[in-house]
């Protein structure tokens, strides 16, 4: 089946806004049930996003390709499996996207919609964690496309769900998330003036991602249509 650039971006947009309101809204309902023991609020935090990734891979994969995140549209499209003008459409209905799921999941809540998060992450342990979790996700990403189609939606979800325990960050992994995030000073918020290094962190990451899987696996032959993820 073929899909319009047009439904693609709103695969893209609608993605990441129910990425965004899961991993704000289960941060803020992890935090509020947990009597203040951050291992659980964590742990609730990290199974519903690890759990909504797989669902969302598995319906939106074939329309969109399912990237839901910047970093990954970029090493798309540095493998030239997808054209620029769509890959700058995806980074905004992405950014976007998130916004709008994070002020969905405010409002679930009966918050303040506006919110500037003021929750500190940074310093080099923070930066490196993100690199390391972005070039995970990306490298897995890449290689589950080339070797096994149908294992993404599972390896994402898994791979988040332990980077989420295994990186000093929590693994946002994803510029996306980092912008929406900033505007939600929640469970899962970071501050505003925290986010640049974090991206730069994520796209170095992805970046070096690309280069890795290049080595191992061999640069992709030819375009092959993002839907295909």
């Amino acid at each position: 089946m073929t899909f319009s650039n047009l439904q693609k971006l709103w695969a893209e947009g609608l993605g990441t806004a129910f990425l965004l309101a899961t991993v704000v809204g289960s941060g803020i309902m992890g935090e509020s049930l947990s009597g203040g023991n951050v291992g659980i609020a964590l742990l609730a935090n990290t199974l519903a996003t690890g759990a909504i990734l797989y669902v969302l891979i598995s319906v939106l994969g074939p329309v969109s390709g399912a990237h839901f995140n910047p970093a990954v549209t970029l090493a798309f499209r540095l493998e030239q499996q997808i054209s620029n003008s769509l890959s700058i459409g995806y980074v905004l209905v992405q950014i976007i996207g998130g916004l709008i799921g994070v002020w969905a999941a405010h409002a679930m809540f009966d918050q303040s919609i506006w919110q500037i998060s003021e929750k500190i992450r940074t310093g080099p342990s923070q930066w490196f964690s993100e690199v390391i979790a972005t070039f995970g996700l990306v490298f897995i990403i890449l290689g589950a496309v080339r070797v096994n189609k149908g294992a993404v939606a599972a390896s994402v979800g898994l791979y988040i769900t332990a980077a989420y325990w295994f990186t000093a960050s929590t693994s946002f992994a994803n510029p996306a998330v980092t912008i929406a995030r900033s505007l939600s000073d929640t469970f899962a918020g970071v501050r505003p003036v925290d986010a640049p290094e974090f991206i730069l962190a994520q796209i170095s990451g992805g970046i070096l991602a690309v280069v890795f899987f290049r080595i191992i696996f061999g640069r992709s032959k030819g375009p092959d249509d993002p839907e295909n993820l």
